[in-house]
């Protein structure tokens, strides 16, 4: 059953890409267009969150609908949505569009592989979490394998270097174990990396 939810939940993770490819093809890196957009989309998150963790009914009825995918803390913390719609609107405020494409696009594949890898081969875990090395192998992968392929793209040039340093820095943050959601930690970690690579590469 675990393997179940958890499949589920980091299937409907993928969707989160939608946010990346949103800013990008629509807004058309409109940046201040799309940090209002996720400042709304916040916002309204943080009412439907409080709301839950007034009204008992509300959370019953929350946790009814969307308790398949949400882990057992989230039912009196934020959930895992929340928390990624925060770190997008900073990602977007404080990184040039290029990046937030793929620090957001690292989250939403990078996590989801390094769950589903960790869940059905994961046989070394990494320190004391739940975390193991496949599921992080799986993470570093992807992200990198995805940054190349799409970094070689004008429109969506990225240095190799930067890329690795991107991807490197997402793995680095989702097998840390820091008690920080991944959700944030992921792409403003790697966001940053390859901030601060860029400036070199």
């Amino acid at each position: 059953m675990l393997k179940v939810k958890e499949t589920l939940r980091k299937s409907i993770h993928l969707s989160s890409l939608v946010i990346p490819y949103g800013y990008r093809f629509i807004l058309k890196d409109n940046r201040k267009l799309m940090f209002y957009v996720m400042l709304a989309a916040f916002a309204i998150m943080l009412v439907v969150e409080f709301y839950r963790f007034w009204q008992k009914s509300f959370r019953k009825t929350f946790w009814w609908i969307f308790g398949l995918v949400l882990r057992r803390h989230e039912l009196r913390d934020f959930t895992g949505a929340t928390y990624l719609l925060f770190s997008a609107m900073l990602c977007v405020a404080f990184f040039e569009p290029v990046i937030v494409f793929f620090a957001l696009s690292f989250l939403a594949l990078g996590d989801t592989f390094a769950a589903m890898v960790g869940i059905n081969f994961g046989r070394r875990k990494i320190g004391k979490g739940n975390k193991s090395l496949e599921g992080s192998l799986a993470c570093f992968a992807v992200c990198f394998s995805y940054a190349l392929l799409f970094g070689l793209h004008p429109d969506f040039y990225l240095h190799p270097v930067v890329a690795f340093t991107g991807a490197l820095a997402a793995t680095l943050a989702e097998m840390s174990g820091l008690p920080v959601d991944d959700n944030v930690e992921m792409p403003l970690v790697s966001a940053l990396a390859m901030a601060l690579a860029k400036i070199i590469f």
